[in-house]
């Protein structure tokens, strides 16, 4: 074979098979239901507060839980939402996480 040729075709490497650990973490849904009780404010204050939202975020979140009945405020892994939940229903709001 011509060196020509030969510089033409693929080259292959030899590589080492790793064993790589990727883990994918499940992400859920914290969302906050609708009621009768809590003002909009509170409802605001308290997305604020517990899940970082800026006002805006917080202010369009309380108008869809007001209009739909329930919204996802939130999404991540169960971990870092489950103490979100709770304090928001320490807070007498309405909070779930969807499995």
């Amino acid at each position: 074979m011509s060196n020509l040729l030969h510089n033409a075709l693929p080259q292959w490497e030899e590589q080492e098979d790793v064993a790589v650990d990727i883990e994918t973490e499940k992400m859920h849904n914290l969302i906050v239901w609708n009621d009768n009780v809590n003002t909009f404010d509170w409802v605001i204050e308290s997305l604020i507060d517990v899940c970082g939202h800026d006002a805006n975020q917080a202010e369009q979140c309380a108008l869809i839980i007001h209009h739909s009945g329930k919204y996802a405020v939130k999404k991540g892994p169960f971990d870092i939402l489950r103490p979100q939940a709770e304090a928001l229903i320490d807070r007498e709001i309405q909070a779930t996480i969807d499995y």
